[in-house]
């Protein structure tokens, strides 16, 4: 019973950040993403008035 205690604090001390490291890294990449998103929509947007685009 010792060995399974062990065991599962070994476990438990190991992993008990990654499931914050995985979150924060996962945020960071998903704003960078929306934030290159949104620049193409500008530019499109700029790029359609730029060119006379009718927006009817």
């Amino acid at each position: 019973m010792k060995t399974v205690l062990l065991i599962k604090n070994i476990y438990q001390e190991a992993f008990v950040n990654l499931g914050h490291f995985i979150t924060k890294n996962f945020f960071k990449a998903f704003a960078w993403f929306s934030f290159i998103l949104f620049c193409v929509v500008v530019y499109a947007f700029v790029f359609r008035v730029a060119t006379g685009f009718a927006f009817d």
